[in-house]
Order: structure tokens, then sequence, then C-alpha cells
């Protein structure tokens, strides 16, 4: 079936269901092309990060960290590191703000995902009801096989069209948003692990009296 006769068959909520299909995909492709570039650089770059750390060299940390800021984990290591002699604890407290603060561009368009998979199946659901509407209502008990039959066929065809539609648009829409939701997780879980190491050597520095936690430049 060709894209106009399936928008003239699934009648009305053809139209948001499409709005919805071109919505999903747009954020869809935002969001591969973040989480692509986060998990292609990031963990290689931390790992470099806190490896400068342990030998001493704040400095070298720093420089490569203001070097890759569009990273979620640069900017909260940043935000601790920065810090002019910060106890243990506003160290932590540094780490975990602003971790929080990386929350909502980690789960960011979660919402919409959720109100398209929410939605679009509602909408095959009420095209499907006004497909029956419009059958019942050219059906004609004294006319059967006559010219009417064609109005009951075209609202079936409506029903089923709208139904599958919006099953379609949620399906797709569920499968991305579940895969960026484990990728939020596990970010998460990257940020605990990471910041963790940070602190533990931040920690370590502070009680042994070495100055060199502080960048100096």
């Amino acid at each position: 079936m060709a894209i106009g006769n399936l928008f003239a068959a699934g009648g009305v909520v053809m139209w948001p269901l499409l709005g919805f299909s071109l919505l999903g995909v747009a954020l869809i492709i935002e969001r591969v092309i973040f989480w692509v570039k986060i998990n292609s650089r990031q963990n290689r770059i931390v790992r470099d990060v806190l490896k400068l750390y342990r030998l001493d060299n704040v400095v070298g940390a720093l420089d490569k960290l203001q070097a890759n800021t569009d990273l979620p984990m640069s900017r909260i290591f940043l935000a601790a590191l920065e810090l002019e002699e910060p106890t243990p604890e506003e160290f932590r407290l540094a780490l975990e703000s602003e971790a929080q603060a990386e929350i909502p561009i980690l789960k960011r368009f979660q919402n919409i995902f959720e109100t398209i998979v929410g939605l679009a199946p509602l909408l095959g659901l009420l095209g499907t009801v006004l497909g029956l509407i419009a059958s019942f209502a050219s059906l004609d008990i004294g006319d059967v096989g006559g010219t009417k039959t064609t109005g009951v066929t075209a609202g079936i065809s409506e029903a089923l069209v709208s139904t599958a539609s919006g099953l379609v648009v949620a399906i797709f829409t569920l499968l991305f948003a579940n895969t960026f939701r484990g990728l939020y997780q596990r970010q998460i879980a990257w940020i605990q692990e990471y910041g963790g190491q940070l602190e533990l050597l931040y920690r370590r520095r502070y009680e042994r009296g070495d100055k060199s936690y502080t960048p100096t430049r």
C-alpha cells in the first residue's frame, strides 16, 4: 500500500501519528549521536586522567579534562579539581553536585519518548473506534451486498490501519527509549566508579599533606 493510500485508509489520526514518528526519529538521531560521542571517548579520557593524577601530574590531568569539556565526566572532575585546597568532604560534595547537574543532560528527551510510547497506541485505538463508528454508520442490513458495503469496508480498513500504525510508532520509540535508558544507567554507574577512584586518590594526597593536589600554574 502506497504512503498516500495508507494515510487515506488510516483516517485523521494518521497525522498526529506522523508528527510523533517524525519527532521521535529526530530525537533518536540526536541521542544516538550524543551517546556515540560519549562511549567512543569518555572512558579512555577518564582513565588517562586518573593515571596522570596518580602520577602527581595534576596540571596534565587538568589540561586533558579542559580539552574534553564536552564530556560529562570531564565536567564532573573539573568541578572538584579546580577547587582551591578543598577538604575531602568539599571535594566529594563538588563531585556529587556536578554529577547531579549532569543527570538532566543524560536523561534528555526521556519524558518525550515516554509520552510518544503512551499516546501512539491510544491514537491508534481512537482511529479504531472512529473506523468502527464509520462502518456501523454505513451499514444497512437491507442493502447487504449493495453500494453501502463500500463504506463498511473503508471503516474497517481505517480501524486496522490506524491501530497498526499506532503500535508501530510506539514499538519503534520504545525500543530506542529503553536502549537510551540502559546507556544512562551504565553512565551513572561509571560516574560513581570513576568519581570514587578520584576521591580516593585525592583523600590520600590530602591526608599525607601533599600540596600537589591543588592545581598550580
